[in-house]
């Protein structure tokens, strides 16, 4: 029996870089918010102990794909002989900032907790998760989320209902790159949760992603015309937030032939929220 699971899409709502670790990983202030623009993950249990990639994922091999990689991490808390085949359809872009490949991995996490028995809680699903990449533990967690640290220390925040325009630029904006350039700013005054309302704050990198990618500018600048639009993640998508669905499709509706896009809704919760107490 195979069983099929969402994969929702991310937004920073904002995005600082208020320091940088000895190790060399920076210190950020975020706000992420889950849309219910997904991709699709299909999960068939087998009971011969492999971890199976059933499709294919142009440029990521097998032994880096973090849907198997997060598969063979839960394992080891598995009952023996706990096995998955994994056939994922991709719908959010690769290095578009929506966190595509950290919610794929999350959902193998949440899914193969419930289908494995393993029934992890939710803080341990979080450490495991970062073991994966500083985005992963988010889509365990959840819920609108005020992050820290690499982006792994998270506080449950509320986020007024929104839609959202959601803009693909036809780039991959790679996020080592994106952090190591010279000019990122690093020293952004850290934000009390408190402090926080729905638009403010800037994303840190986008200034960074605008200057090397230019179709990046370009599709920020035409989105500009229907309210603040800034960038997710360290790019390449941007976004902008309105209070009704019409709206949002209305400018939609707008976009011309040379760029892509979509509407989507804010979640409050993760559809697997529930997966894990």
């Amino acid at each position: 029996m195979t069983h099929v699971f969402p994969a929702p899409a991310k937004l920073n709502l904002f995005l600082h870089v208020v320091g940088r670790r000895a190790d060399g990983y920076h210190l950020l202030q975020s706000v992420f918010r889950l849309i219910d623009h997904s991709d699709t993950v299909h999960l068939q249990v087998r009971n011969d102990g492999r971890v199976v990639r059933e499709v294919d994922l142009p440029g990521v091999p097998e032994h880096d794909d973090l849907t198997v990689r997060a598969a063979r991490l839960l394992q080891a808390h598995a009952p023996a002989g706990a096995g998955v085949s994994i056939r994922l359809e991709k719908v959010l872009p690769l290095g578009g900032g929506l966190g595509g490949g950290s919610s794929d991995a999350a959902t193998v996490l949440l899914a193969l907790n419930r289908l494995w028995q393993v029934n992890l809680p939710r803080v341990i699903l979080q450490k495991l998760a970062l073991q994966l990449g500083a985005d992963v533990p988010v889509f365990i967690f959840g819920q609108t989320a005020f992050a820290e640290g690499v982006g792994e220390i998270l506080h449950p925040i509320s986020a007024p209902p929104a839609w959202y325009v959601v803009l693909t630029p036809p780039v991959q904006v790679p996020t080592a790159a994106i952090f190591a350039t010279p000019e990122l700013t690093r020293n952004t005054p850290a934000l009390k949760i408190a402090r926080f309302s729905a638009g403010m704050g800037r994303n840190d990198l986008q200034s960074v992603a605008v200057n090397r990618y230019p179709e990046v500018a370009r599709h920020l600048e035409w989105l500009g015309q229907f309210g603040e639009a800034r960038m997710t993640g360290s790019g390449a998508c941007v976004f902008a937030s309105f209070g009704a669905e019409d709206a949002a499709r209305d400018v939609l509706r707008q976009l011309p032939g040379t760029m892509k896009g979509f509407v989507a809704q804010g979640l409050d919760k993760h559809p697997l929220y529930d997966f894990c107490a």
